[in-house]
């Protein structure tokens, strides 16, 4: 088993990287009930199955298979195996215990390989989660989104040179922040080349800030919640993980992060990159904080980045992150179909497959606009009609054309969380209902209930009545209250885990199924505390800012410990790092920048290189100040004071359990 890199996103400086070994749960999962092959097999009367589009398109322009050679690190550790969803077969009906649609997705995601999307572009797909597009242009090539890690987007090269010819990396093109968008850069240009000016590298505006800082402050949570998104605990297989929605799973080898040398700031801006003309629009706040996409003149060519998917997206993702805007989403696509709808003939983005044809083009990217733009406006009616949240979710139905456009079901995203961030973008957490504006935590509440509703036996033998009638759900959300009045109730736990592991097996959304079925293994076999995973990224620590240091510092002060400490101390950094203070006071790490505190309790003199080595752990605080390179002036125990009270956070806390 392995622990993936996040999708999306990062920890602090970094992804998760491989685990050794394969652990799978003792207690394996069951086959599906028939209440879940009564409601998988509706949906094959509900949704268009007969129409195989997508096949073909996603076939189109094949020119040559991934190498099936295992991907591995210089340990030994598995980075990328081609083969993981072998048992995904195109043709083949879904099995019992897979969403015939997220079947379809799986079976549409996994056809993988080098693909011309028209003359001069091509694409990787299937060798990470996101695709890589190479460019052919009057020098050389440009490259767009080199995938997570650079062993992949290596071997992507590599395929490509051996298919289309050696020729020379011009430019990269970062369509936005999220990791699995440049992750792999180091795969595809030498840092020196970027340097000397050999190659270019554009972004949008704030790139650099957002791919560094989205997650630090809450890296760990975050982390720990997407081993539950991704799967990562679960095997591959009919019963487990198979796919993402998004694209199978990502790689789990080097990330890396070379600075833009050209940054888009505006809407409008062309830029001829290796003798072809850009037309690039901002897309800020939409899929990503700093995002942007753009037209190819002579292509006719639209890229959508992750704005224009072959799946609703989230506009909340559940590994836990700010909640993104569905109206400007929508606009930014209305944009691009007022500003090129009609010229493009190919429409293509950095995950699945391309879309031929103008009619076409304009057909997915008004679907598209218009399912966005539908979440928000009637999200937003409802509540204004006093309907809450979860009511809303519970009552939210899409208009028939845009409910059975394969492009637009929720894969990903789900209408419902969707709709449910939607609210709490508006209108934050609280329903209007006093009673819910002071609740009682989730154990002692449970404690509570269970003890009102009999007791936990007399609960389990009703809810073992619901789970025989296929009243999945609810048995989840009751019988969990069981759990956590008492984690040891093993009953409880396994009634639970084959109520999670049902709703899994019908979920649409690959995100969904893997929450379910990870809860279940876990509820069954307890929390794998496997070897914590390494989420500092080198190039990452580096583009690291102090502010973004110490506000991540600030993140892990115990307050209630910190209460009545106070500390004031100076960092210098040295002419490229600049100076700092930094006051611990209430509980509170508060930092200035461009200053110097008269009469501090102590100054700290370091270079940033020796900052990034002790961050990395390359280096420890003890070792660089008895090598010279971090002198202390003044009252050095006041800096082991302040550190004494900062807490470090366990990966592995429990998530279907207190």
């Amino acid at each position: 088993m392995r622990l993936n890199p996040l999708v999306k996103s990062m920890a602090l400086a970094g992804l998760v990287t491989a685990l050794a070994g394969p652990v799978y749960a003792e207690d394996g999962p069951r086959e599906a009930t028939e209440a879940t092959k009564q409601a998988n097999d509706a949906l094959y009367n509900q949704l268009p199955f007969s129409d195989n589009t997508d096949f073909t398109d996603a076939h189109k322009g094949f020119i040559a298979p991934l190498p099936q050679e295992v991907i591995k690190g210089e340990k030994g550790n598995v980075i990328w195996n081609p083969k993981q969803y072998d048992f995904i077969k195109e043709g083949v009906k879904a099995p019992d215990t897979v969403n015939p649609s997220l079947w379809r997705q799986s079976q549409l995601i996994n056809i993988s390989g080098l693909f011309e999307v028209t003359d001069g572009v091509y694409q990787i797909r299937n060798l990470d989660l996101s695709n890589m597009t190479i460019i052919e242009g009057q020098k050389g090539i440009t490259v767009v989104d080199p995938l997570v890690s650079a062993e992949t987007a290596k071997v992507g090269m590599d395929l490509y040179y051996k298919n289309r010819g050696k020729k020379p990396v011009v430019a990269v093109i970062y369509t936005h922040s999220h990791v699995d968008h440049y992750g792999g850069v180091r795969g595809v240009v030498e840092e020196a080349d970027v340097k000397s000016g050999k190659v270019k590298i554009y972004a949008p505006a704030g790139f650099m800030d957002s791919a560094v800082a989205e997650n630090i402050m809450a890296g760990n949570v975050m982390s720990r919640r997407a081993s539950y998104m991704y799967g990562n605990l679960l095997k591959g297989d009919a019963k487990g993980q198979v796919g993402a929605g998004l694209g199978t799973t990502t790689s789990a080898g080097t990330v890396t992060l070379i600075a833009p040398t050209n940054t888009i700031t505006r809407t409008g801006q062309k830029e001829v990159i290796d003798g072809l003309t850009y037309d690039f629009m901002m897309a800020p706040g939409s899929e990503a904080p700093a995002e942007m996409l753009w037209y190819i003149e002579e292509k006719k060519l639209i890229e959508s980045a992750e704005d224009v998917t072959h799946t609703l997206h989230n506009t909340y993702s559940l590994r836990g992150a700010k909640i993104r805007e569905p109206l400007p989403w929508s606009k930014y696509i209305n944009d691009a179909i007022n500003r090129w709808g009609g010229k493009a003939e190919v429409l293509m983005a950095q995950h699945h497959w391309p879309t031929w044809g103008n009619e076409n083009v304009n057909k997915l990217l008004k679907s598209q606009r218009d399912l966005y733009r539908y979440i928000n406006d009637q999200t937003l009616r409802m509540a204004n009609e006093g309907l809450t949240r979860d009511e809303i979710a519970a009552n939210f139905k899409l208009p028939p054309n845009l409910a059975n456009t394969w492009a637009n079901r929720g894969y990903y995203g789900s209408v419902s969380h969707d709709v449910k961030a939607t609210y709490v973008l508006y209108l934050g957490w609280f329903d209007g209902n006093p009673a819910t504006l002071d609740e009682l935590p989730p154990e002692e509440a449970a404690k509570k209930f269970v003890d009102y509703m009999g007791g936990a036996d007399s609960i389990l033998k009703k809810a073992k009545d619901d789970y025989a009638q296929g009243n999945y759900r609810w048995v989840a959300q009751v019988v969990s209250k069981v759990v956590f009045a008492d984690p040891n109730n093993k009953a409880a736990r396994d009634l639970e885990a084959d109520a999670l592991e049902q709703l899994g097996y019908q979920a649409e959304s690959g995100p969904w199924r893997n929450f379910y079925l990870t809860g279940a293994q876990e509820l069954r076999n307890g929390v794998q505390k496997l070897p914590t995973p390494n989420t500092a990224s080198p190039d990452t620590v580096r583009a690291m800012t102090p502010e973004m240091f110490f506000d991540y510092l600030a993140v892990h002060i115990n307050g209630e410990k910190a209460a009545n400490a106070h500390a004031l101390l100076n960092f210098d950094f040295g002419k490229d790092g600049g100076k700092y203070t930094v006051e611990l006071e209430n509980g509170v790490l508060n930092h200035t920048a461009n200053s110097a505190a008269q009469n501090p309790d102590a100054t700290i003199t370091l270079s940033r290189d020796t900052l990034n080595k002790i961050i990395l752990k390359e280096e420890s605080l003890d070792d660089a100040k008895s090598k010279g390179d971090v002198k202390i002036t003044g009252n050095g125990d006041k800096l082991n004071e302040l550190l004494g009270y900062m807490d470090k956070f366990e990966f592995w806390f429990n998530m279907v359990t207190p």
